[in-house]
């Protein structure tokens, strides 16, 4: 018995109670075949060690306790650090998500603006465009009219002394026509372009 104790760990002695029994039962059932006798159990009830033996057993069992329970707490904060980084991590998965999102809102916001104000700008040129092809057939058919081109020269002479009034105000310089009391001869030579061109403008 003294042998198989002595060959186990001081702390494992008591959890290793029944291998120990069985290790001195074979040891024992050996030694006795040679006097006719077979041993069948072998138990130990109860294992005293001395005073300072216990003390130091005790001792090794609560720095055992010890180190598990500091090992179970440094196990508890990795996975409170490893729960916190991925929540940190999920988190900031989520903010970079969120504001892709409004990235590509605020895109297809601007997209719709610029498609909107494009459209607009088209419209507006397409409403000029056929205001001012309809001035030009009211044109057109005002000169072919009776009187239109009498309305015409009047028109080209208001607008010819108009602007040059507006030359006289505002320029410095001012260059006066060698005739500038012919204005009817100025308004008689745009009437026979204007004349010329009928048929280009009605072709």
């Amino acid at each position: 018995m003294r042998s198989v104790i002595g060959g186990l760990e001081l702390d494992k002695t008591f959890e290793e109670r029944v291998n120990i029994n069985s290790m001195v039962l074979q040891a024992v059932d050996n030694a006795s075949l040679n006097w006719g006798v077979k041993v069948l159990r072998y138990e130990i009830r109860d294992i005293q060690p001395p005073v300072d033996i216990a003390k130091a057993m005790e001792m090794q069992m609560r720095a055992e306790r010890e180190k598990r329970a500091l090992v179970a707490s440094s196990e508890g904060d990795r996975e409170a650090a490893i729960n916190r980084a991925e929540g940190e991590q999920q988190a900031l998965i989520k903010i970079a998500e969120g504001q892709k999102a409004a990235a590509i809102a605020a895109s297809e916001g601007e997209c719709m603006a610029m498609k909107n104000r494009a459209e607009g700008e088209a419209a507006l040129i397409e409403k000029v465009a056929e205001a001012t092809a309809k001035s030009i057939v009211a044109v057109a058919a005002s000169l072919q009219a009776e009187g239109g081109m009498e309305a015409l020269n009047l028109r080209v002479a208001e607008s010819y002394i108009e602007q040059f009034g507006k030359m006289a105000k505002e320029a410095n310089t001012l260059i006066v026509p060698s005739n500038l009391t012919d204005i009817s001869g100025t308004v008689a030579s745009l009437a026979t372009v204007i004349t010329k061109a009928k048929p280009v403008q009605g072709s």
